[in-house]
């Protein structure tokens, strides 16, 4: 006759997760401390749910599929209630008809295809333990579905595509103005890579959205928006010949800082750094 070790191996299980459960790790993974120590506390994500922006549609601002844009908003309170941190979404760009194309049937171009809430978390946290400088601001993420960090305006029939990202901007902007936005003690624009960029193209203009008279403290924070107009590996500048298509494509040119467009060609004012200097909203870029 066969003798099972069943068991045996019910004993083995037993102790094996009798050790593991008792182990630091597993025990702070459970929301527990160390053996007899303290609990230590998580910092949960807050799900912010998206507001679709429907009454922009009339002003022409619409995403790379005429749907309409998108934000979400996840309110302040105590002292921050009347500061405002505004994050560009980024996600890239497109720069021809297949990318284009492509970038339109999904949650960077269709508001029907972005998620119905996203976590804030780090800069946007609610919670002060992982955010303690902006947890209680009013935080708002403008979701990006133009292809153009927010600065195209144009449509092309050819491929059925609307570049309106100038358009989403400002009709997103004076809409959080008239929730309480344009009463601001203090106001913050961040963006990352493609948004970082975007944050330096419409830093200035966001700071003209609050009367000087008012006194608000506008300033600009562009995270990884750098994009340097150098000779790559190659030899060549890909970099250049890539943004000339976003630029020529998307109807951007007419929507560059005018102090830039002046002195620069197109392109050259989506390099980032030979324009900073032209600002007069304080900007930190970091890259």
């Amino acid at each position: 006759m066969i003798t099972r070790p069943w068991p045996s191996l019910l004993l083995v299980l037993v102790v094996l997760l009798v050790l593991v459960g008792s182990s630091p790790a597993a025990a702070d993974e459970l929301g527990g401390g160390a053996a007899g120590g303290p609990r230590r506390r998580r910092v949960a994500s807050v799900m912010v749910p998206i507001t679709i922006l429907k009454s922009a549609v009339a002003e022409g601002a619409v995403c790379m599929d005429g749907t309409p844009p998108a934000y979400h908003l996840d309110p302040g309170s105590g002292a921050g209630k009347n500061n405002w941190i505004v994050n560009l979404e980024g996600g890239a760009w497109c720069n021809n008809a297949r990318t284009c194309r492509l970038t339109k049937v999904s949650g960077r171009g269709s508001s029907d295809h972005m998620e119905k809430e996203i976590a804030f978390t780090g800069i946007m946290s609610s919670s002060p333990v992982a955010n303690p400088d902006f947890y209680s601001w009013n935080r708002v993420k403008i979701r990006y579905c133009d292809g153009g960090s927010f600065a195209g305006d144009t449509y092309n029939k050819d491929i059925g595509v609307n570049f309106r990202g100038q358009r989403i901007w400002k009709a997103t902007v004076r809409h959080l103005l008239s929730l309480g936005m344009a009463s601001a003690n203090q106001a913050l624009l961040i963006g990352c890579s493609s948004g970082g960029l975007a944050v330096i193209l419409h830093c200035d203009d966001f700071r003209a959205f609050f009367p000087p008279s008012q006194g608000t403290t506008v300033k600009c924070l562009a995270d990884a928006g750098f994009y340097l107009d150098a000779v790559d590996v190659s030899g060549g500048r890909s970099l250049r010949s890539y943004f000339g298509d976003i630029v020529a494509m998307q109807g951007i040119a007419r929507n560059l800082p005018p102090a830039c467009t002046t002195r620069l060609d197109p392109t050259s004012v989506c390099d980032a750094a030979p324009i900073l200097s032209q600002f007069f909203c304080p900007l930190t870029p970091c890259t």
